[in-house]
């Protein structure tokens, strides 16, 4: 894969009553240090003037989302573990919970694609079952 690439994030959120999808489409780069993929890419949080630096780490067992700037986090993901984090925002602190169940990635020439099922807690409530998908592809 090339170093410049598209990074694009989709999320859902199944709740009772809705679904809450988001999507974003960042550019970005790639990089393989030790056999992990790095993808470093800014977000825009909406409503604010911060931009937040992204960092996704993917290794054998687990994805690492980092974000640091407007808002701040380390979110871990491994199936069958619950990881527990503080998810700085512009509105506030919350203490979210990650029960990961299940990571999928698939690795082709010029594109990486990720997806994440998980239930996440705020607060030690159960907000819902959440979904994120990631296709990074190189930058044509």
């Amino acid at each position: 894969m090339k170093k410049d690439v598209l990074v694009s994030i989709s999320g859902l959120q199944y709740e009772v009553d809705r679904d809450e999808p988001i999507e974003v489409i960042s550019v970005g780069q790639y990089y393989n240090k030790n056999d992990k993929h790095y993808i470093c890419y800014d977000e825009v949080i909406e409503g604010t003037d911060g931009v937040t630096s992204c960092t996704v780490k993917v290794g054998n067992e687990q994805i690492d989302i980092i974000k640091r700037g407007a808002s701040n986090v380390h979110m871990i993901f491994e199936v069958g573990r619950k990881n527990t984090t503080f998810y700085n925002t512009p509105y506030g602190d919350l203490q979210i919970g990650i029960h990961t169940g299940r990571i999928q990635v698939a690795e082709e020439a010029d594109k990486l694609t990720l997806e994440i099922n998980y239930g996440l807690d705020i607060n030690y409530s159960f907000i819902g079952d959440c979904q994120i998908q990631m296709k990074i592809t190189s930058r044509k």
